[in-house]
């Protein structure tokens, strides 16, 4: 199986049929990450493409209530005043993580547009965690099965802004993907301890296993071109942000919403 897969030909603005929807998924089941090409979206366009999949989750925040429900997420390199900055370069989306796993019932897929980028970067980096669990030795999927990671954001960090108050939550550390059967690795920025083990050893297992479910085998990087649409697999996948632009002079500008998942397992 290849991650990443390229699936041209669709128009998002208009409704999928039963065949192309279809189409979506099952790429989506083997490749993880799909991708559309050269997609003229406005926000209302994407929620509407990305709610045929799912319950669209609005984005949560301090702000949240200001917020209408219905439109995509804007995830940028831009200061309140709309500038480029590169504030942003050691934040979490630049780290190896999956969307939301704090939550109790954390997203299924995510679909991200590009709208601004800069000339050259910007990528965004994909892992394949089933491939990645699929990898290691027997033995070492022996000792994970059974074991549970505690996700929280930045360990709760920032008072007063909404993923503060959401207390940790624990997810298995090999979830089984509710569809394929397969299990994959569920740990990334998130995570911050596993459950029984002594601290030390379960900071050296998630690091290892990080290592390894990120390693060029199971990976894809991707260099997005204006209208580019991509909709991955949170199931089974982490991601990264990559800062390889110069962030202070140009802006990168995307677009993101997410469908509400299931309860791991």
């Amino acid at each position: 199986m290849t991650l990443g897969f390229r699936l041209p030909g669709l128009d998002l603005s208009r409704p999928l049929d039963a065949a192309a929807r279809d189409a979506v998924w099952a790429a989506l089941r083997e490749h993880r990450v799909v991708i559309f090409p050269g997609q003229t979206l406005d926000r209302e366009a994407q929620y509407r493409f990305t709610a045929q999949f799912g319950e669209v989750e609005a984005h949560g925040g301090h702000r949240a209530e200001s917020k209408r429900r219905d439109v995509a997420h804007v995830t940028a390199n831009v200061d309140a005043d709309g500038n480029p900055s590169g504030k942003f370069a050691k934040g979490a989306n630049y780290r190896w993580h999956t969307d939301k796993p704090y939550y109790e019932v954390p997203p299924l897929l995510t679909t991200l547009h590009a709208v601004e980028l800069p000339p050259e970067g910007g990528d965004t980096e994909f892992a394949d965690t089933a491939a990645g669990y699929a990898a290691l030795p027997e033995a070492t999927r022996a000792r994970i099965d059974g074991l549970r990671v505690v996700f929280q954001w930045e360990a709760g960090r920032r008072q007063g802004y909404y993923a503060a108050t959401l207390p940790p939550v624990d997810h298995p550390l090999a979830r089984t993907h509710p569809e394929t059967g397969r299990k994959a690795l569920y740990l990334g920025n998130h995570a911050q301890h596993i459950q029984g083990l002594p601290e030390a050893e379960g900071a050296a297992l998630l690091d290892d296993l990080l290592a390894h479910t990120t390693r060029p085998e199971f990976t894809y990087a991707h260099r997005w071109r204006p209208g580019d649409l991509i909709v991955w697999d949170n199931r089974c996948t982490l991601h990264r942000a990559v800062a390889n632009y110069e962030m202070t002079r140009y802006r990168r500008v995307m677009h993101r919403n997410v469908v509400r998942g299931t309860v791991p397992v």
